[in-house]
């Protein structure tokens, strides 16, 4: 655990020397905050709902953008397989590489709490349905992190990583929506939904905590950083 506290500890920080880590968070902030607030004042609410029905699309686009480097930029450099020939095992390697990057989007995350706070002082803003939307873009927020580490580690190419991670999380989005369930047969759709990461994160935003949603993120983000723990540890020398 010690080694893993290290890798992520390293990889947090390398967020926050570079000017990447600022500009993605200025970026993030300003587009989220642009997209939300332009139809705010036009419905006269003090509701979120619209806020969190944008996050999912625009994550696909700025996780990936947080986790392209995590394997392909080492890879690149030829720094991974330094990093591999140390004493640290690649369990440890990849989950310190999960943490560091869900701490970053974590954070980003905890930024735009400003919004809800400020909707409050113009309304009343349901606190319980904010408090479980923002449960619930945590675990996506996860489950897009382990797909996108996983497209890092297959290539040495920052962009490919980026496109790829971006292809597989729109997948596993939008197949459990309605536009792609509506013309499938009642099992085969339920077995769509259920896939769906789409599918469970409304289901938590609505302040519900059903175990089932939460199974279905912790297993797939289990699965990915097991596919990336495959991936590196065939590339260990």
């Amino acid at each position: 655990m010690k080694r893993t506290i290290l890798v992520a500890r390293k990889e947090i920080l390398s967020y926050f020397i570079s000017p990447m880590g600022y500009i993605y968070l200025v970026i993030f902030l300003s587009v989220t905050s642009w997209l939300f607030m332009r139809g705010f004042f036009l419905m006269n609410q003090a509701d979120m709902r619209d806020f969190f029905t944008l996050l999912p699309w625009i994550f696909l686009l700025f996780i990936p953008a947080i986790t392209m480097k995590l394997f392909a930029e080492e890879r690149k450099s030829g720094t991974l397989e330094i990093a591999l020939t140390m004493p640290v095992n690649e369990w440890e390697f990849v989950l310190g590489k999960f943490l560091a990057s869900f701490l970053f989007f974590t954070f980003s995350i905890f930024l735009t709490l400003i919004i809800p706070v400020s909707i409050s002082i113009l309304g009343n803003l349901d606190w319980g349905q904010v408090i479980g939307s923002y449960i619930g873009t945590l675990f996506l927020g996860a489950a897009y992190i382990s797909i996108g580490m996983f497209a890092s580690s297959l290539t040495k190419n920052q962009v490919v990583a980026f496109i790829l991670g971006a292809i597989i999380t729109f997948f596993f989005f939008i197949i459990g929506e309605r536009l792609v369930t509506i013309s499938l047969p009642q099992g085969v759709a339920s077995v769509f939904q259920f896939l769906g990461l789409g599918y469970h994160f409304k289901s938590i935003a609505r302040g519900v905590l059903d175990t089932r949603d939460l199974i279905y993120y912790l297993s797939f983000i289990a699965f990915f950083i097991f596919l990336t723990y495959y991936v590196i540890k065939e590339k260990r020398p």
